[in-house]
């Protein structure tokens, strides 16, 4: 099995959340024993060489995947007004797979009205 830190995250929160509600580590061990297969992973973030500014006031927000039924880069761009940084990833509960046919797809954050807004992650098929 594939150990990445994303998972070892998952497993260190769904640890503590179990903790914190008073279950016990075997139980939180047995439960994490399921497999996520990652069939349409994100990919790995391009590499943006940043343009001037068109003018005084544009900030840039950086180029970022989206989920739109597939893996779509959003290319980085600037607008006009404030960029906050992305947000951290949110640790996800992934629920229960739905069938063998579906494949996990992570939450993630997208820049949408001037904002970064989180999609969270989803069972697609």
């Amino acid at each position: 099995m594939k150990i990445t830190s994303r998972y070892f995250l998952k497993l260190a929160g769904a640890a503590a959340v179990a903790l914190a509600c008073g279950f016990t580590i075997a139980s939180t061990v047995a439960s994490a024993q399921v497999v996520i297969e990652e069939r349409f992973t994100m990919p790995a973030p391009r590499v943006e060489v940043i343009p001037a500014a068109p003018g005084a006031g544009y900030n840039w927000v950086p180029g970022h995947w989206a989920w739109r039924g597939g893996w779509v880069w959003v290319p980085g761009h600037h607008i006009r007004g404030v960029v906050a940084a992305m947000p951290a990833e949110v640790v996800e509960v992934v629920p229960a797979r739905p069938g063998a046919e579906y494949h996990w797809v992570k939450g993630h954050h997208v820049w949408e009205g001037e904002r970064w807004v989180w999609h969270r992650g989803v069972w697609f098929r």
